[in-house]
């Protein structure tokens, strides 16, 4: 008999681990991580195009992260900028190193091209089998007797340059070509004023990091490198060719021969992004009374500490979320699950109207329920303590500490679901232009830092979310920038297992 009081569970079938052998299934299908051994076709080179100061890096960047995340194929980044600056002793150029008369900067800029080119070539036809824990797009291992990786739906590798003219572009096709890979280029056109204003502020910063010259000069020697490239810029019009048109942050997009899978999510992720550098806020809810036990999952109320920093919470936010840097108030959105514990560490945020410049009334911190963003399922061991699952399953117990990413709780959830589940989030979040905080769980937010981040997806079971804490992310081309503000101190010991989950 187990020792009174534990939550004695009897399922209604063996629990087993999804590999386990028995007479009635001697061959079982096993999960695990894709395997998949790709084909030359599989491969998508995603050619970016547009005159500087419009958001390309920052769309490339961003896309890369996207696709290698939700579905795990690998994705590389070959930005010309970084091998020019490789070239050049990474000393800053002034403007007329951009001008199509300077022959020797021309040398110097094709030369950059061209081993961008060759790098992307050698790292697409290269990949080999390998399994690491968080293998990175920088994998490039041997394994004898095998193909490379692609991942489920194929490998990408994202070229970031100007591609400004017609010639160049049939160039870059032409170098290619042996690889087999399908090509898509993705021309991201920019007028509005605000938009070049904040992609220029973002260079100026740069610039001036580098001590090199005055945010004036910065300003005005952009502005003359945008001439140089305007002065043979050709906007994409191949026939032949596949293509993309990105315009002024989403406001127009215009799809020309594009065909598969990965291309196509390229465009819907597409739909769903902008240019604007607002941030998001995460907290995970109060401390909840099954936080307080030491058991996962459940749908249980606040304590009374958990009850502090929902009040604690309604006060920081009408200071640091609901007002701009200058004090005045912004739009600003309020998202939690559909669990009690994140419902009730958000009802005290106030809900002020507000009127935005156009004349429309915004409703401050209106909430919005999502139940994708509710904690991972437990399935049978849902409110359990991980002890009672150690000595009531233990080879459930072992199964998770070998491989918390992959790990799927039986009739229950895996990081692997969450991340499909959260899918249709990240484009959700994409698409919001207003400052946002997400109340949810544990997990959830783990995997959103994540993705947000940049960061493998097997990392996902290691990142640090503790209660009583605001993680703020704010985009910028590089990444995000991350600050985090402890609103109460925790209690010791009153939530058993902090990396619960």
């Amino acid at each position: 008999m187990p020792p009174e009081g534990d939550d004695v569970r009897t399922p209604r079938c063996p629990v087993m681990t999804p590999s386990t052998v028995t007479a009635d299934n001697p061959y079982p299908q096993v999960w695990g991580p894709p395997a998949t051994l790709a084909t030359r076709s599989d491969n998508l080179v995603c050619a970016m195009v547009g005159l500087p100061a419009r958001g390309k890096t920052y769309i490339a960047r961003k896309l890369s992260q996207y696709i290698s995340f939700f579905y795990g194929s690998p994705c590389k980044v070959f930005n010309v900028g970084e091998y020019v600056l490789r070239l050049v002793d990474g000393k800053f150029q002034r403007a007329n190193f951009f001008d199509e008369n300077n022959l020797e900067a021309k040398a110097l800029r094709r030369k950059a091209s061209e081993n961008a080119v060759q790098d992307l070539c050698e790292w697409m036809s290269g990949r080999k089998a390998t399994k690491r824990k968080y293998p990175s797009e920088t994998d490039g291992d041997k394994c004898e007797g095998s193909s490379y990786i692609s991942g489920e739906f194929g490998a990408v590798a994202i070229y970031d340059a100007s591609n400004a003219t017609q010639d160049r572009r049939s160039w870059l096709l032409e170098r290619l070509k042996p690889l087999g890979a399908k090509v898509v280029f993705l021309e991201v056109i920019c007028s509005e004023d605000d938009l070049l204003a904040e992609n220029m502020a973002s260079t100026h910063r740069c610039l001036q990091v580098q001590e090199v010259l005055s945010a004036e000069e910065a300003a005005a020697d952009f502005r003359e490198r945008i001439g140089y490239y305007q002065q043979v810029y050709e906007p994409l019009s191949e026939k032949e060719a596949s293509w993309i048109k990105f315009v002024d942050g989403g406001k127009e997009i215009s799809l020309h021969n594009l065909r598969g899978f990965l291309a196509s999510r390229f465009a819907q992720f597409l739909l769903n992004l902008h240019g604007q550098r607002r941030p998001i806020f995460f907290s995970r809810h109060g401390q909840s009374e099954y936080n307080q036990l030491g058991k996962i999952g459940g749908d249980s109320v606040l304590t009374a500490h958990g009850e502090e920093y929902a009040t604690a919470l309604a006060e920081w936010v009408d200071k640091e979320v609901k007002l701009d840097s200058e004090g005045k108030p912004r739009p600003a959105r309020l998202w939690t699950s559909s669990l009690k514990r994140t419902r009730l560490t958000a009802r005290h945020i106030r809900h002020d109207s507000i009127c935005l410049p156009n004349g429309t009334e915004w409703v401050q911190m209106r909430p919005k329920m999502h139940r994708n963003l509710d904690e991972i399922y437990a399935g049978l061991c849902d409110g359990m303590t991980y002890e009672e699952i150690e000595r009531q399953y233990p080879e459930e117990a072992a199964a998770r500490k070998g491989d918390k990413f992959e790990y799927r709780y039986p009739r229950g959830e895996s990081y692997t679901d969450l991340i499909s589940r959260l899918e249709p989030m990240a484009h959700e979040l994409e698409r919001t232009r207003e400052t946002l905080l997400v109340v949810a769980h544990q997990a959830i937010l783990r995997v959103l830092y994540t993705y947000f981040m940049g960061k493998p997806r097997e990392a996902c079971p290691d990142v640090s979310i503790p209660l009583n804490t605001v993680i703020k992310l704010t985009p910028t081309v590089e990444g995000c920038l991350e600050e985090r503000f402890t609103l109460l101190p925790n209690l010791q010991g009153k939530e058993k297992d902090p990396a619960s989950h």
